[in-house]
This record gives C-alpha cells, sequence and structure tokens, in this order.
C-alpha cells in the first residue's frame, strides 16, 4: 500500500518480515528466536511489575538485549537498507514498516524511513500530524505527561464533586 501524507510525500506501507532473512532462510532458527522472544515478553511483563512498585518506569529487556548484541545490530541494519532500497526501487518517498520493533524516523540515503516499533515491546506508534510531519510517540512518555498535566475533564470533576 502506499499512503500520501498532508504534505505530499509517498510512503510505501508493509510489515517487513519479506525482507528478513532469518525468516525467508532458515526456518529453525526463527523459532527458535521466536520462542526465546516469547519467554523475553514473559519475563519482561513480571520485571516491570517489580519495576513499577518501586517507582521505576517501563524497560524493556529484548530491545536492550538486541540492540546490545552485535549481530543483532549488523541485521537490523541489512534489514533497514534492504527495505529502504525497495521503496527507492519503488519510486516513492519513503516507508513506514514494523517487524523489527525498533522505532526511528531517519533518512536512509534519500529515503525517508519509519519504524513504527510496536505496542508490545517497546509501546511506541507513529502518528501524522496535520502538516504532515511523522513522529514516534513512547507510551512511557505519555503516561509520565500524563500524570503531570491533569487533563480537562479531570479537572472538570474536582470542581464539580
Amino acid at each position: 500500500y502506499i499512503n500520501e501524507t498532508a504534505d505530499g510525500s509517498r510512503l510505501l506501507m508493509l510489515h517487513g518480515d519479506e525482507f528478513d532473512s532469518v525468516i525467508r532462510c532458515s526456518r529453525i532458527i526463527a523459532y527458535l528466536g521466536d520462542t526465546a522472544y516469547d519467554l523475553l515478553l514473559y519475563l519482561n511483563r513480571w520485571f516491570n511489575v517489580a519495576r513499577r512498585k518501586l517507582g521505576f518506569p517501563y524497560w524493556s529487556i529484548s530491545a536492550y538485549l538486541k540492540h546490545k548484541v552485535k549481530n543483532a545490530v549488523n541485521v537490523i541494519s541489512n534489514f533497514e537498507k534492504a527495505v529502504a532500497y525497495e521503496a527507492d526501487r519503488r519510486n516513492v518517498d519513503g516507508l513506514v514498516c514494523g517487524h523489527i520493533h525498533h522505532a526511528e524516523i531517519r533518512k536512509i540515503n534519500d529515503v525517508l524511513y519509519c519504524n513504527d516499533g510496536d505496542w508490545v515491546e517497546s509501546c511506541t506508534a507513529m502518528v501524522e500530524h496535520q502538516d504532515g510531519t511523522l513522529e514516534i510517540l513512547h507510551w512511557s512518555d505519555q503516561m509520565h505527561s500524563m500524570k503531570s498535566h491533569p487533563s480537562v475533564e479531570e479537572d472538570n470533576c474536582k470542581k464539580t464533586a
């Protein structure tokens, strides 16, 4: 799918798994990786319950490990280059994908690379503003902001109570 933003940029929208060499070439490694990832997500849930009780914000074990392991960093870099190449090949201004769960917006050569991350591991989403600019939202930052600035509805409820 190609989406046109409010500023006229044409963005290729795709998941990205078709560019993952592990999924395409080695099913057993993909299965083992998926199983390990599911275990990390399970452990991460309980780890963050404890962090919350201690007053610490959300932190992702799997995201931390993914970005610390050199091979994973190389795989991510190769993935980003491959999807950017595909967007360039299709003559669009950029792309929006997920799959590797690493949220960011940046240029790769002349292609706008947008990865919205995910809602499970990094708790991120991407939004387009009315002027066409794109932004990554981090849910933990949004929650912190909401706690710091009570909403108008909360203020109104307090006034009527």
